[in-house]
């Protein structure tokens, strides 16, 4: 049987591609190892996060499905960052890991033009440099135009801890033997990359009078724009709060050479935002605590996975299990915890993501596309940000259109896939607001705004959201022609307020506009001058724009120039080596990523301004010449 798309993976990029590609009306094939994993969340019991709560939001934006499934199965919320400014506010839940992969699934069976496989892809069918298919464990071939290779942590996986090494993936599944050697024989380059879980604890075994609460905030907030709230705020699971301590840090020192990564067991290279709480010992070792969250996996109690499990957040650990018990056992209120499961390192295969287009289709297979941890990264959002791209990119080709490359100031999705393909990795990659130059541009209020013209295009937003997106602009409009044209005078009662909110008081007639711009002044405050009957994302969104106007206009100048360079492309089949005077390693790096755009090419590193220079005069000419 043949199939418009092959998606190879059922996480979380593998989840996206495949509802993206089959909600456009193309025949899809989701094949995955063990269908009860899909959607899995096999490490961190939570979606979001700085930078990550905002992808979500942008997935969300452009019809994609992670967002409305973290808010069905949400135990706790919070906004991050509040007392610092929008730039850096991001969403954060804890997930109930029973929940959220089962409301996936369901959401999988009931799609048109989309099945499910149980099988492993050990092969790739390729004719031409063109991709025709897979093959599976059992030697069945499957044809397809297209396949997303979301394969996640399973290519020749191996599970360590101590100095036990044991093939399989996560949670002990057959990993993938073969696919990465296809993958090498066709050209690509492979790496060998790591990342681990912490241990897991009866919730039961925990002295609670030791360790401090976390509680989520006091309102509603959700990931989806549909603003569908399933979880009581009132009521919502607590985390806690416990810390490492002297005792700690000796155990872990005692015991380094048994753990997997300092006994020299691993071949992978690790996270470097994320790292192992013995790599936090060595490489902080003026720290004396480093804080730990404790967080439950979920509210269903009388479920054997996760219904007692408490995930200790930021102890990721290789050592043998006797030594991660004592570790445990150091820990203020765990000093009596009973271990549900111990923590582990897993090590995988990834290709070079140097090797793929801005699309994510790779550039030596035709027709094939990677999204998740196989190109270098780390973290769900990641994973579910590339494999939506991978999916409308897909879907686009099959049609004959452009694909969409979202930029740098238009998405944290575009300035995760510009770094992959630009600047590549050396450890798993993970999506920092630091990363991005117009961070103030790229939101967690503003991501429709951004994003969701492109999702109605593409066709993954509906008529009936898309006329409420509408009206939401609309609305957001009408605020500010209500700000610019009402104005208050200096009358004694207006100024007694603004001395009672800490503002000055007015000498001159000001609009409201005007007024909101002073940093004391909040939306709220306006209100006492004139009711603002308007959706609370409406006025947050005007409130923002407006006390950021001149940010604002900055970083949107500061994007216009890159977006020049952005607009002024790189021919296919330029020689860089026959371009004088450009140094040797920015040659180098040029024909290796081969970008499409003096804008990419000024990213890369190793490329430096007089390159990019002598670059653009070399194209002027060559285009006058031909």
């Amino acid at each position: 049987m043949e199939y418009e798309v092959i998606v190879v993976g059922g996480g979380h990029a593998g989840c996206e591609a495949a509802l993206a590609t089959s909600r456009k009306g193309h025949k899809t094939l989701l094949i995955t190892g063990n269908i009860k994993n899909i959607a899995d969340m096999p490490c961190n019991p939570s979606i979001g996060g700085p930078a990550k709560g905002i992808v979500v939001r942008e997935i969300d934006a452009l019809g994609g499905e992670m967002g409305k499934n973290a808010d069905k199965a949400a135990l706790q919320v919070k906004m991050l960052n509040t007392k610092k400014g929008p730039a850096v506010q991001a969403l954060r839940a804890q997930e109930d890991k029973n929940i959220y992969p089962k409301e996936m699934l369901k959401t999988l069976y009931k799609q048109e033009n989309l099945e499910i496989k149980e099988s492993i892809v050990e092969h790739l069918i390729v004719e031409d440099n063109k991709i025709k298919g897979v093959i599976l464990e059992n030697n069945e071939k499957i044809e397809s135009d297209t396949v997303i290779l979301t394969t996640g942590t399973y290519l020749k996986a191996n599970i360590l801890v101590g100095s036990s090494k044991t093939p399989g993936g996560p949670h002990g599944e057959k990993e993938s033997k073969f696919l990465s050697n296809d993958l090498k024989e066709l050209g690509f380059n492979i790496l060998r990359l790591k990342t681990g879980t912490p241990p897991r604890i009866d919730k039961n075994s925990i002295d609670y009078e030791k360790i401090s609460v976390e509680s989520g905030d006091n309102c509603e907030l959700t990931f989806s724009f549909n603003n569908k709230a399933y979880y009581d705020y009132k009521n919502q699971i607590p985390c806690y709060l416990t810390y490492t301590n002297e005792n700690t840090h000796q155990i872990i020192k005692d015991h380094l050479h048994e753990s997997s990564m300092y006994g020299g067991y691993v071949e992978g290279i690790g996270p470097r935002y994320c790292p192992s709480i013995e790599d936090k010992v060595v490489r902080f070792s003026d720290k004396e605590r480093h804080q730990l969250f404790l967080e439950p996996e979920s509210n269903v109690f009388e479920d054997e996975n996760y219904g007692n499990t408490i995930y200790i957040q930021g102890f990721s650990t290789s050592m043998p299990e006797n030594v991660q018990e004592e570790m445990v056992h150091s820990l203020k209120g765990l000093e009596h915890a009973k271990f549900i499961k111990y923590a582990y390192a897993i090590e995988y295969d990834a290709i070079d993501s140097k090797q793929l287009k801005q699309s994510l289709e790779t550039k030596l297979v035709e027709g094939l596309y990677t999204a998740g941890q196989i190109n270098g990264t780390s973290g769900y959002e990641e994973a579910a940000g590339q494999g939506l791209i991978a999916g409308i990119n897909a879907s686009l080709k099959l049609e004959g259109k452009e694909p969409l490359i979202l930029k740098r100031n238009e998405a944290y999705i575009g300035v995760l896939i510009d770094d992959l393909v630009t600047k590549g990795v050396k450890d798993p990659y993970r999506l920092l607001t630091s990363r991005a130059e117009y961070r103030l541009l790229l939101r967690h209020d503003n991501a429709d705004i951004r994003l969701k013209d492109y999702g109605y295009q593409v066709g993954l937003i509906s008529s009936e959201d898309y006329q409420k997106f509408n009206f939401k602009k609309q609305q957001i409009e009408e605020v500010y022609k209500i700000l610019k044209e009402t104005r208050i005078t200096p009358k004694e009662d207006i100024n007694q307020y603004l001395e009672s909110i800490g503002s000055s008081k007015l000498k001159d007639g000001i609009n409201l506009y005007d007024l909101l711009k002073r940093p004391e002044i909040k939306i709220d405050n306006i209100k006492k001058f004139i009711d603002l009957n308007y959706d609370k994302e409406v006025l947050e969104q005007v409130e923002i724009n407006i006390r950021y106007e001149g940010y604002i206009a900055k970083a949107n100048k500061d994007a216009e120039k890159m977006l020049s360079l952005e607009t002024k492309k790189i021919p296919e089949d330029i020689d860089y080596d026959k371009i004088p005077n450009i140094a040797s390693e920015a040659k180098q790096k040029l024909s290796e990523i081969r970008p499409t755009s003096l804008g990419q090419a000024s990213r890369i590193s190793g490329v430096n301004p007089a390159d990019i220079s002598i670059l653009m005069v070399y194209l002027k000419r060559r285009s006058n010449y031909e």
